[in-house]
């Protein structure tokens, strides 16, 4: 069920990588890089806790935020 519901944020962000992200100067302040991170959280997590911990961490990555090694929790 859980695979289910994870699936098109999956495509989504897999798309972004795929077809937007080699065409963008490199940005991420970490590691593993956001789309990562939310292909991590979301497959461990789910969909709520998951797709929560990933808009955090997205929002959080720009010049005023952390960077560094954050692995999902």
């Amino acid at each position: 069920m859980k695979k289910i519901l994870i699936a098109p944020v999956v495509f989504l962000v897999r798309f972004y990588q795929l077809a937007i992200s080699p065409y963008t100067p490199a940005t991420c302040r970490y590691s593993p890089t956001c789309s990562q991170y939310t292909l991590q959280a979301l497959k461990k997590h789910g969909l709520f806790k998951g797709g929560w911990l990933a808009t955090k961490r997205i929002f959080s990555c720009n010049p005023w935020g952390g960077k560094g090694y954050d692995p999902v929790p």
